[in-house]
């Protein structure tokens, strides 16, 4: 059986990182250009993510079957999802030179 107090909180870890993946999903669906559109998976929806696994883990942990299986994929998606869009930003600035910043003044 479960405190009450750690359902409150495992139920609110799911809905805010539902929250939270709804708005980078949405970003990445309305957003103008490509760099904005990268920016709402990488940020918003990593977050989201994190915090449904973080409640995954919490709840398993707590009935007595605890799982690694969450904590792999969180450091994985932790890992993989920064330097993947750092490298696609790099291909694009690459493909299309009007994407890249302007110098910054003297």
């Amino acid at each position: 059986m479960i405190p009450a107090w750690a359902d409150v909180f495992i139920a609110a870890l799911a809905l805010f990182g539902a929250a939270f993946t709804l708005v980078g999903s949405w970003g990445l669906a309305k957003l103008g250009d490509f760099g904005k559109r990268l920016h709402g998976p990488t940020k918003a929806t990593t977050l989201g993510v994190g915090c449904v696994l973080l409640a995954s883990m919490l709840w398993f942990g707590l009935t007595g079957t605890p799982s690694l299986h969450e904590l792999l994929i969180t450091l994985f998606l932790f890992f993989t999802a920064p330097v993947s869009a750092h490298l696609l930003i790099k291909a694009a600035m690459k493909l299309d030179p009007s994407l890249r910043p302007p110098p910054p003044p003297k």
